[in-house]
């Protein structure tokens, strides 16, 4: 089982960016609970991180191709890149959305998911540990399909 998994802009910041919104580990330390994480439950995790919107559309594209899902955090894409909701829609594979934070309870404009409706899921709010939960939650999916 594969999963690919997609930071999103700015997540390179991540330990010393708004720590009291997004938490005090840094992406690597993010990265490798992911890892762990997918390990234990028998998941191979590609991990990349991208600022560029069309990196994150190829990323998506070329998932199709090797990934049985998806676990994305588009960041600030998720309000408003359409392109990154078409390339979720166009691949064949269930995608799953994370936020770090409870977006729902956060500034207006960070209420609105683009990609959140072809997603089959959207977890947010429990930290590095979203992440996890959506690892889960791929695996059910796939297994689900088989």
């Amino acid at each position: 089982m594969r999963i690919c998994v997609l930071h999103g802009p700015n997540l390179n910041l991540l330990g010393g960016r708004e720590p009291d919104v997004y938490g005090r580990l840094t992406l690597e330390d993010v990265n490798a609970l992911i890892s762990s994480h997918a390990e234990s439950l028998g998941i191979t995790a590609s991990i990349q991180q991208s600022n560029s919107e069309g990196e994150l559309v190829d990323a998506i594209q070329d998932a199709r191709t090797w990934a049985d899902a998806i676990v994305i955090n588009p960041g600030a894409y998720t309000h408003y890149s359409i392109a990154l909701r078409d390339a979720i829609a166009a691949v064949d594979i269930p995608a799953i959305e994370v936020h770090l934070s409870n977006i729902h309870s956060r500034e207006e404009f960070r209420k609105i998911s683009v990609t959140a409706p072809v997603c089959a899921g959207q977890i947010a709010g429990f930290g590095a540990n979203s992440y996890t939960l959506a690892i889960s939650a791929a695996k059910q999916l796939i297994e689900s399909r088989e």
